[in-house]
């Protein structure tokens, strides 16, 4: 846990107020937590810098629109659906990017660059093959093994507060936490069940009769860089079925509910809603 000392503050009776309208019970937990917050996103305590995006998925649910276009670039409001993410990214100084590619990579690389036209740094891990999300994030080892560092679906649009998530992960201090929200369906993604801060069961997909939670696995991640000590060596391994198990045997799985807009654009039903539904950052 994080080294906390007692001080005594004389605050204006309207900012505490404001300090207070923002206090919601779960990301916001009490009127000290929210100072916390609120001065963890005015001073430098940022202790995540790096991004890895998994960009490299064939989206075939998308057909015929994948056959010329990455799932990442497929549009919505007329840019590219990563690029999004990208500029969330930037706006909480988070701009040392590894995206990794695979299907369609080349089109990735072309519209992206180096990043400097954005503000940010991208660097990109090649798949010859699929190797899963666990497999991926093996192959960028090199660049993420010595720090914290966000983990992303490349297939997601949201307005997640990264500064809140960010802090959140430090006050745990634990190998991994997940981003989760609530669906009306969650049969479709991996549902979770926390226990206070803890998730102590996590099931991809499971069927209606096994849902016992709405809480699902948004694709964003916080991981320390002892994932690593997690992560099968071998080609091809799914974060979600072989690395998760491990992290709640081991204590080491937090889940963060967040606020904000999600949506997905796996396959067309979920791309025509986020083209109608999403607002932007």
């Amino acid at each position: 846990m994080v080294n906390r000392e007692r001080i005594s503050l004389t605050i204006d009776k309207s900012i505490l107020d404001k300090v207070d309208k923002s206090i919601d019970g779960n990301t916001i937990r009490n009127r000290s937590h929210a100072f916390e917050v609120l001065l963890s996103k005015v001073i430098d305590t940022n202790k995540v810098k790096k991004a890895f995006i998994l960009a490299g998925g064939k989206g075939t649910r998308l057909r015929p629109l994948t056959y010329e276009i990455p799932k990442p670039m497929v549009p919505i409001k007329g840019r590219p659906l990563l690029e999004y993410t990208i500029e969330l990214l930037k706006k909480y100084d988070i701009r040392d990017i590894i995206l990794s590619i695979g299907y369609l990579g080349d089109k990735i690389k072309e519209y992206f660059g180096n990043g400097s036209k954005y503000g940010v740094k991208i660097t990109y891990v090649e798949e010859s093959e699929p190797t899963g999300t666990a497999g991926a994030l093996r192959l960028a080892k090199p660049l993420l093994e010595n720090c914290n560092f966000i983990m992303i679906n490349g297939d997601i649009l949201h307005n997640l507060d990264y500064a809140e998530m960010i802090h959140y992960f430090m006050d745990n201090g634990a190998v991994a936490t997940i981003a989760l929200t609530t669906v009306s369906d969650p049969s479709k993604y991996g549902v979770a069940i926390l226990k206070g801060n803890k998730i102590v069961d996590f099931a991809e997909k499971p069927k209606a009769e096994q849902i016992s939670s709405n809480l699902i696995n948004t694709g964003i991640y916080i991981f320390s860089s002892k994932i690593f000590d997690y992560i099968p060596n071998k080609t091809f391994s799914m974060i979600e079925t072989e690395v998760f198990p491990q992290l709640m045997k081991d204590g080491q799985f937090y889940g963060y509910v967040m606020g904000g807009q999600w949506l997905t654009a796996g396959t067309f039903e979920e791309y025509e809603q986020a083209i109608t539904e999403w607002k932007g950052l």
